[in-house]
């Protein structure tokens, strides 16, 4: 495995424009850093290959193009043993309507976070899930009545506010 290169200012800059505006040109991204165009691509390329940057895509405003509600579901499982884990997260990949999966310290083990049509679709997914005996015990849900504030990630600035480091 090869090993990360380690991040500078320069580099940092970069992945925040990135975070920012995917669709920069390498020119306008160049210009934001301070650099030319060329060694800027060469580490936007070097970011990429060593897996800083997986991806880019657009932002959608779903509630334009079809009724959305978000659940957040804390889920309990009847067992803690490495298999157990292993068999529900398996069975979570597969939920086309599952957004977001995170397993957590606290009163229950898992936060979800559903993005589905409608409350008959939620049930619909939810006794399915119970239907396939993948370890929940019990099941807490919580609609999303308003969302204020929504952002597309933590931005890079803030986590790395005058500091450098090697991820």
């Amino acid at each position: 495995m090869a090993i990360a290169p380690k991040l500078d200012r320069i580099d940092l800059k970069i992945l925040a424009q990135l975070q920012k505006n995917g669709r920069l040109t390498n020119v306008e991204l160049a210009n934001r850093v301070g650099l030319s165009a060329s060694p800027c691509l060469i580490r936007v390329k070097r970011l990429e290959a060593a897996g800083y940057i997986v991806g880019y895509g657009a932002q959608i405003a779903l509630q334009k193009i079809s009724s959305v509600m978000t659940v957040f579901t804390e889920v309990t499982l009847s067992d803690h043993r490495r298999d157990d884990f292993f068999r529900f997260e398996t069975a979570m990949q597969k939920v086309e309507s599952l957004v977001e999966a995170h397993l957590i310290s606290g009163g229950y083990d898992y936060l979800l976070k559903f993005m589905v049509r409608n409350i008959d679709h939620y049930q619909e997914t939810i006794e399915s899930l119970l239907d396939q005996n993948i370890g929940i015990e019990k099941y807490f849900s919580y609609i999303v009545i308003k969302s204020p504030i929504l952002k597309p990630a933590f931005l890079i600035e803030s986590l790395t506010r005058n500091t450098e480091r090697s991820l």
